[in-house]
């Protein structure tokens, strides 16, 4: 009876965790298992300041083909002591919808000085940085950067995940050089493992070629 209680408790908390994934999803941890991960969006270390709706586990979910493709640059940075850190990769359309709610409420500004000090809330929609849509839903887009193996430090990229501003595009002009060069160096190893960078934030990258260019998925991160 005891054996049958455990079992019981085990099968339980398994459901809670994981979930049976739609064909050509993985569990990133799955395919690589040394890419380490920080979802921002299930902590309240994000724009909004809370944890956004969908995420109920540090789960990185992501096509099979995007995590296949990942596992690649990871095998690269670790030859140097370095690893990928993802911060979002598969995010579900009732996210999307949290931050639109967010974004409406203007006076809402809690965040502002850490991600947004020198954009107008109002015009977030109008500068690209809120939309009722996201690639991140296909499935197949990843946010990310990378970290020191041993420290377990972020390389320095000239400005922080999620930041929406002029520093966070790619080739902004006023870095140094070190945080050039780690910008490149994440860059040139996506963009050789298949990826397309976004020209607005230098941590965004969407597969070529996704599985699902024209679905947007709406189950929860678990």
């Amino acid at each position: 009876m005891k054996r049958l209680f455990l079992l019981w408790i085990f099968v339980v908390e398994f459901s809670v965790c994981s979930q049976t994934l739609i064909k050509d999803f993985s569990y990133l941890t799955d395919i690589d298992p040394t890419i380490q991960s920080e979802l921002r969006y299930l902590s309240s270390n994000n724009f909004i300041g809370k944890p956004i709706d969908g995420y109920l586990k540090n789960k990185v979910i992501i096509t099979t083909k995007a995590a296949k493709a990942l596992k690649k640059v990871q095998a690269e940075l670790l030859k140097f002591g370095l690893s990928l850190k993802v911060f979002d990769a598969y995010r579900p359309q009732q996210a999307v919808d949290h931050f639109i709610r967010w974004a409406n409420l203007l006076n809402d500004t809690i965040m502002k000085q850490q991600y947004y000090p020198n954009i107008a809330k109002k015009d977030l929609f109008k500068l690209d940085y809120i939309a009722s849509r996201s690639g991140h839903s296909r499935g197949s887009t990843v946010d990310l950067t990378i970290i020191d193996v041993e420290t377990g430090e972020e390389l320095d990229m000239g400005s922080t995940y999620d930041y929406f501003g002029e520093n966070s595009h790619p080739f902004y002009q006023h870095l140094t050089k070190q945080q050039r060069a780690n910008r490149m160096l994440l860059r040139s190893l996506m963009l050789e493992a298949g990826f397309i960078p976004y020209t607005k934030e230098w941590w965004h990258f969407t597969l070529k070629n996704e599985p699902f260019p024209k679905t947007y998925f709406n189950f929860k991160v678990k």
